[in-house]
């Protein structure tokens, strides 16, 4: 069995432990060197051709929500925002940036470390990036961890992130790599999260002493909005089927707001075969035959637990991709969101997730060359099954390959 092997999926967002005994072989030094190698080789096989290749018709992914991708500066490269987050997410960003200065992609990062848990957040800060994520309009971003304590404040800065860019939308595509020996193989399936109300409206206060009283907030027009984008999301992308997913038996009045509203915006779209199933079916069914699914969509923490259960069953919380719209703006970030604090400067976070998002990102910005250079470099990877180390050294190997193949 490879290193990927089965023994492996228990992980949250790692190289696999089997791995372990021969990556502390390698000293931090030898992998700087190799790495600085990896990246002289590759620029220097990058060049005229990549840029002449780099240019494709717009992706429907960029226009989702009917907005053209921001255009390029003078210098020809596209200014992102960059938001490492807390725990591994600054080294899953490190991959990310060595990766691109390898392949020499047309991209510049303005990084800004907003993080509840170091100190370093604040309206201030947060205006900062806010500002460079309007003036830019696509954003790369970790999970910045919020604490569990009660400070005064109960809205997180992830949250507040979410809700001043109306960030409405998390998109979550679950789909097999090849060199993951799972249980369910060949999986392809989208789950749709509305994320700016439900269960996570910051709205909580106590009644009396020892009672607490936390409120789910549901809209028509949030939840028809929500819909709408799966129902588009489905026809664009020539999907077959949406599943909304609810709690309607129980919350009768909230949840059955959102059913209705999912029902009625269903008899819009004829040629899309429209379904309902309780949350807690869902997960089982989820686990047992995930085929039978193609786009769902449900209110905010459902969302949250199915993007996480869905992750685990292609591999783990470090293997999907994920994204944010608002009618404006896109924030890329993992598809499972876990700061994974324990494993910070062990060098076994996997980036898998972070470079497929980037490779999501270059594709909505139309360097579809790019975008597909990094994402076969990626699987191309993981499908050789032989990845000891962190994977984006490998992943820097291929992309030399690739890199090689197309500038002959």
């Amino acid at each position: 069995m490879s290193c990927w092997g089965q023994s492996c999926l228990s992980f949250c967002g790692t190289v696999p432990v089997i791995c372990h005994r021969r990556s502390r072989q390698a000293s931090s030094g030898t992998m700087a060197a190799l790495r600085g190698t990896l990246v002289t080789l590759v620029k220097g096989l990058a060049g005229a051709r990549m840029h002449q290749l780099a240019s494709r018709p717009l992706s429907v992914s960029a226009s989702l929500c009917g907005q053209e991708t921001p255009p390029p500066r003078a210098d020809g490269t596209f200014k992102i925002t960059m938001v490492p987050g807390d725990g591994v997410g600054p080294e899953l960003m490190t991959a990310v940036k060595d990766v691109f200065k390898a392949g020499d992609i047309p991209v510049e990062f303005e990084e800004f470390h907003l993080s509840e848990v170091q100190n370093m957040a604040n309206e201030e800060k947060l205006e900062q990036v806010l500002t460079s994520m309007r003036n830019n309009r696509v954003a790369i971003k970790g999970k910045i961890h919020t604490p569990m304590e009660y400070k005064g404040e109960l809205a997180s800065y992830e949250m507040k992130l979410r809700r001043k860019l109306d960030l409405f939308a998390n998109v979550v595509h679950v789909n097999s790599l090849q060199g993951y020996n799972t249980r369910h193989n060949n999986l392809d399936l989208v789950i749709i999260r509305e994320q700016t109300e439900g269960e996570y409206s910051s709205l909580e206060h106590e009644s009396a002493s020892g009672v607490i009283e936390c409120l789910k907030i549901i809209t028509r027009e949030k939840s028809r909005r929500i819909a709408k984008f799966a129902f588009d999301y489905a026809t664009k992308l020539g999907r077959n089927k949406v599943t909304a997913v609810h709690k309607a038996n129980i919350m009768k009045l909230g949840d059955g707001l959102f059913l209705q509203s999912c029902a009625e915006v269903a008899e819009l779209y004829p040629k899309i075969k429209y379904e309902n199933i309780i949350i807690d079916n869902c997960c089982m069914q989820l686990v047992q035959n995930p085929y039978q699914f193609d786009v769902l969509v449900m209110p905010n923490l459902y969302g949250n637990i199915i993007d996480n259960l869905a992750a685990g069953l292609v591999g783990g919380a470090g293997v999907v991709p994920g994204e944010s719209y608002s009618a404006e703006y896109v924030v890329f970030e993992t598809g499972a969101r876990h700061p994974f604090a324990q494993a910070v400067g062990r060098n076994i976070a996997n980036p898998t997730a972070m470079l497929l998002s980037a490779a999501n990102m270059l594709r909505h910005l139309n360097l579809v060359f790019h975008s597909q250079m990094v994402s076969e470099a990626v699987k191309r990877v993981i499908k050789q099954g032989k990845v000891t180390y962190l994977l984006y050294l490998g992943c820097l190997k291929a992309l030399c390959l690739l890199v090689n193949a197309h500038s002959h």
